[in-house]
């Protein structure tokens, strides 16, 4: 029987929490958020984490405090509160409160954060000292409203190295968003005079029309019963190199298979296996949400430098029988194609009208799954004078929900590869992993 491996265990000094605010005057005003940010599903705390090798003379926290600082001037919502007006609509006052900031050291190696978890020696999350990294100041996550947007916490280790640990109020930012402001406080910890990427407001133009008039039937709202909590949940990561996306797209059928981007095969690969894992009725449905990034829509007219929540999630449904045994992995592609095809300005403006009218609901939950592509949002490229980050990006994940994050596979300077980031119950884990394991030992 193999021994079940020893969580590592390390001693963290912290010194108080501070707050950080804009380096420089900023202005004093309320901005309304747009309604694709502040519908019930964004009302979360996200967590990044970024792990730094040793290299340079200057001390990280004191870089990371003055860099915040200084992007915090152009990024000054930021610095401030959510709070709610009137039916339930989310506005920032933007007080120059500040973020908070927390200065730590560690008794322990980068080698051995790597030693630790289920990566095989690479960094990929879970982590399971990240409790350790990220402190949960007390009063800043009891939820959205009225705290701090950003938690940063720059925990040295005795190796030299660092790491970087954020968490980030959704309301306020997408992936894309939040990775925006943090390469703009890495080009300011680098000496940069200014971000490179102006930072654009302008939420009014993913609002609701007035009056509303959706012109979609959303099924990403359906109300449906909720699911039961899932009790224990096993969180792990799946790296996908590019030999293994080819072995997939190998089961799509000639049609597909010369066509199907990385994240369709990938996508449809993964829906089919966790559904299976998860032995769902044959006659229940089974959902997959797509988080559609909207910044290429020329229609809507999105400026660059948007940080807000610009996603729409459109939906495939299916049943768990004609996914499994009456559907085909090429199927499920093109069920992943037609999601994303759905996404027009048309589209989103109906989804703004949708959550006006039916007062901001949840997505539909029961049998979800929700797959967030992080690959191209630049946190793997976060450089705060250290170089790339040995890993970069989500440190959790939910039920329901996977991200795609970019990985090296064998290290900083290995093959470029994807990580897919799931949390299943124990049981259906081992029946996903068991799927993996099958596409990671095919013969050559």
């Amino acid at each position: 029987m193999a021994m079940e491996k020893q969580q590592l265990r390390f001693s963290v000094r912290r010194r108080e929490p501070e707050l950080v605010g804009p380096a420089a005057p900023t202005p004093r005003e309320t901005k309304r958020l747009s309604d694709l940010d502040d519908h019930e599903t964004l009302r979360v705390q996200v967590k990044f984490a970024f792990f730094y090798r040793a290299g340079g003379e200057h001390d990280a926290a004191g870089v990371v405090r003055r860099a915040l600082g200084e992007a915090l001037v152009p990024y000054y919502p930021l610095a401030g509160r959510v709070r709610e007006v009137e039916e339930r609509k989310l506005v920032v006052d933007c007080t120059g409160e500040g973020v908070l900031f927390v200065e730590a050291d560690a008794d322990v190696r980068l080698e051995e954060l790597e030693e630790d978890g289920d990566g095989g020696g690479e960094l990929r999350p879970p982590f399971p000292s990240m409790d350790q990294l990220l402190l949960d100041v007390e009063g800043s996550g009891g939820g959205v409203l009225g705290s701090p947007l950003l938690l940063v916490q720059v925990t040295r280790l005795l190796c030299g190295g660092f790491v970087l640990a954020v968490r980030v109020n959704h309301t306020m930012c997408d992936a894309i968003g939040a990775a925006q402001f943090l390469l703009a406080v890495g080009e300011l910890a680098r000496g940069l005079p200014a971000p490179t990427v102006r930072p654009a407001w302008c939420r009014e133009l993913l609002d609701a029309r007035s009056p509303p008039a959706p012109s979609f039937p959303h099924r990403e709202f359906d109300v449906v019963p909720p699911p039961p909590p899932p009790g224990d949940l096993v969180t792990r990561t799946f790296t996908f190199t590019a030999a293994d996306v080819a072995a997939i797209r190998e089961g799509l059928p000639p049609r597909l298979r010369g066509t199907a981007t990385t994240f369709e095969a990938l996508t449809a690969f993964l829906w089919r296996a966790r559904t299976a894992a998860l032995e769902l009725p044959d006659g229940e449905d089974a959902r997959l949400v797509v988080i559609a990034n909207l910044r290429g829509v020329a229609e809507l007219n999105l400026p660059g430098g948007y940080y807000g929540n610009a996603c729409v999630a459109p939906t495939a449904i299916t049943t768990g029988e004609a996914l499994l045994r009456r559907g085909s992995l090429g199927d499920a592609a093109e069920m992943v194609r037609e999601a994303k095809a759905a996404v027009t300005a048309e589209y989103a403006r109906s989804a703004a009208d949708v959550l006006v009218l039916r007062g901001r609901p949840l997505l539909a939950l029961s049998n979800v799954f929700v797959v967030s592509d992080h690959r191209h949002a630049g946190f793997h490229r976060l450089d705060l004078g250290w170089g790339e980050p040995a890993y970069g990006g989500g440190a959790d994940v939910v039920f329901g929900l996977a991200f795609l994050v970019a990985v090296k596979n064998g290290g900083g300077g290995g093959e470029s590869a994807v990580g897919a980031l799931v949390s299943l119950p124990p049981p259906a884990m081992e029946r996903f992993a068991s799927e993996m394991e099958k596409l990671y030992t095919r013969p050559n």
